[in-house]
């Protein structure tokens, strides 16, 4: 072999080991020079790649073992990139966290809240299912069927102009729900008595909006259908709903009033007293105060129901959430309830 082959061989050899010992030897103070070490031997056009190509001025012989020591110097940088960057991110941690001071109080986070229409509803959800009732829930959505004519209102009946409805726009038909009753009427279609429900949830009425009144509001109805249910047996139930309540040995009166889906239909008062300004303002001087409306399900909306009224009766009620609400918590402007202003909610912080 002539001997400028053997020579340039040797020389090839010796820069590939003097760049392992380079590579060795290297120590980056910071990320700038550990960037450096990177472009240099790991890099698109690092001083390694060169060094492949020259495989061809090797002799035979040692082709072999020119490969694996130039991949031994590509794999010793890779390692030790891998390794010094490591160790910087580490050092870079401990020195972040030396300059925290952990005897500092921590930063306050804002403590979230429940809002009062959640707070009241799933408090008288609470009371009624300690009685057996279970929660029902369907569509907001709803036909004219189950909102209306199942609950004894069909097409031409007067009643229907107790609430201005908002229709879906090219399906007549279709509603937003002015009742939870339709909820009702789909638990009596699709199960068999005995039925033990209370129905929250959120209902809508074309009304105008005010301090007293809005087009969105949320109620809670219950409907208890079996063998011989009495209107004794509804009157029992609001008594122990009132007293759970609003606390304390509290009176209840029923004033006979008009609901297309009871029969008998009635009001129920609660007496509040006349202990306070308040008190007077709230029920206008008498100490009795209107909460809800209830009454017997009327037979033909058991019938329409598919369920047989010669041999079951039932009750249903009525409460809106929102007025409770208001009277609970001292609020006087239910708008104050759809506006998510966080200065209102942040009052029901401490509210479990």
């Amino acid at each position: 072999m002539p001997l400028h082959i053997q020579d340039m061989s040797q020389a090839l050899f010796d820069t590939v080991q003097s760049l392992i010992d380079e590579i060795k030897a290297a120590r980056p103070a910071d990320q700038a020079e550990l960037e450096q070490f990177r472009i240099r031997f790991l890099g698109s056009k690092n001083i390694l790649k060169p060094l492949f190509g020259e495989i061809k001025q090797v002799e035979n012989s040692r082709k072999k073992e020119y490969g694996q020591l130039v991949n031994e110097a590509k794999t010793l940088a890779e390692a030790l990139f891998e390794e010094l960057q490591a160790n910087m991110k580490k050092e870079g941690q401990k020195a972040a966290f030396a300059n925290l001071d952990l005897t500092a109080p921590g930063e306050p986070r804002p403590i979230g809240s429940r809002h009062p229409v959640s707070l009241v509803m799933q408090e008288m959800i609470d009371i009624f299912s300690r009685i057996g009732f279970t929660v029902a829930d369907d569509r907001e959505v709803e036909d004219d069927w189950h909102n209306f004519t199942a609950m004894n209102t069909p097409e031409d009946h007067p009643a229907r102009d107790m609430q201005d409805t908002f229709y879906v726009v090219d399906a007549p038909k279709m509603v937003l729900r002015t009742h939870t009753s339709s909820v009702q009427a789909r638990v009596m279609t699709s199960q068999k008595p005995p039925i033990r429900i209370v129905a929250p949830g959120r209902v809508y009425r074309n009304e105008t909006i005010s301090a007293r009144s809005h087009c969105q509001f949320h109620q809670i109805e219950g409907l208890y259908i079996d063998e011989g249910v009495s209107f004794a047996d509804l009157k029992q139930t609001l008594q122990y709903f009132v007293r759970e309540f609003y606390g304390g040995d509290r009176q209840i009166r029923l004033r006979p009033s008009y609901f297309p889906f009871t029969e008998p239909s009635a009001e129920m008062d609660v007496y509040m007293g006349l202990n306070s300004e308040k008190d007077y303002r709230i029920t206008k001087g008498t100490g009795w105060l209107e909460v809800l409306g209830c009454g017997m399900v009327d037979p033909a909306v058991l019938e329409n129901c598919g369920i047989d009224p010669e041999r079951y009766t039932g009750f249903a009620f009525g409460i809106g959430i929102e007025r409770t609400a208001m009277l609970k918590y001292n609020i006087e402007d239910i708008r104050l309830m759809f506006e998510n202003d966080v200065r209102f909610l942040r009052q029901f912080q401490s509210i479990v």
